[in-house]
């Protein structure tokens, strides 16, 4: 299957999974637990970690790899103690629940979304799982009954399957959390600026800034050298290949399944309640 390919179907899932970060009944469900809204973190940090049991921040920060220890700890374990992981992962899926049902009215019951369902389980069935935590965590979870949640739910696995594996590649690649976001600012991927939420200081930035230079990866404006891009590249091609497998278990039904999806990718993205895909990012950069 072509690395190309692979990448699109990618960024086909990934509105459909991040929809539990930024749709309004997932921030109503948030609140109902008692998690504070008034700031995206406490919901994100529960809602995503919450498949890890009560992990504390060191497994959090680990498996999230670009965040600051010092961010994730100001919200876990605190989490934990508003609000237990069962209870964050029934309101997750309520939410999302919730969030489809409004997004596609009659369509959640259509014979294209339980087929869509039912070519993404298989995909996920094909997805290797031997050190991808996220991945792993989230397909130890039951798989709901409706087709949108399990729908969703294979969107969130075959996500952090792909999120787990850039890890890997940044890893391979030798860049450290900070790293990795200094050298994808500068390939111009995104302003400096988008990563400001991770809350590395800017000592730590700058820090990080010159171990790249001193292997020749940036320049003294911490702008990537024509090494740093081809790093960066290879570390875009490494995680594609990692992600191939689930994609390349639909065989040919994989353009029947992404025809399938189309339209409620199509329908999360036009309500604007995501951010722009710059601001996504590539996986966990």
């Amino acid at each position: 299957m072509e690395l190309t390919m692979v990448r699109k179907m990618w960024q086909l899932i990934e509105p459909v999974h991040a929809l539990v970060y930024y749709a309004p009944e997932l921030t109503e469900e948030a609140a109902a637990l008692g998690l504070a809204t008034d700031e995206r973190w406490p919901g994100y940090f529960a809602l995503r970690s919450a498949p890890l049991g009560a992990a504390g921040p060191a497994l959090v920060t680990a498996t999230y790899y670009s965040f600051s220890p010092g961010m994730v700890a100001e919200y876990v374990p605190a989490v934990w103690a508003t609000a237990e992981p069962a209870k964050v992962l029934a309101a997750r899926l309520s939410g999302v629940d919730r969030a489809l049902r409004r997004l596609l009215g009659d369509r959640v019951d259509s014979p294209e979304l339980a087929e869509a369902a039912v070519l993404a389980r298989r995909a996920v069935h094909a997805a290797d799982l031997a050190a991808r935590p996220l991945a792993a965590a989230n397909a130890d979870l039951p798989w709901p009954d409706a087709p949108h949640l399990a729908l969703w739910q294979a969107a969130t696995i075959l996500r952090e399957h792909r999120g787990d594996g850039h890890v890997a590649a940044l890893l391979t690649a030798g860049l450290d959390p900070t790293e990795a976001l200094v050298s994808f600012a500068a390939v111009g991927a995104a302003p400096v600026e988008v990563f400001a939420s991770r809350r590395w200081t800017g000592e730590e930035w700058a820090a990080a800034r010159d171990r790249l230079a001193a292997r020749g990866l940036v320049d003294a404006d911490g702008v990537a050298t024509d090494a740093g891009r081809r790093l960066r590249d290879e570390v875009e091609r490494r995680t594609d290949e990692l992600a191939t497998a689930p994609w390349r278990a639909l065989g040919p039904a994989v353009g029947r399944f992404a025809q399938l999806v189309a339209p409620v990718t199509g329908a999360v993205v036009a309500t604007g309640m995501l951010p722009g895909r710059s601001t996504l990012g590539i996986r966990r950069d």
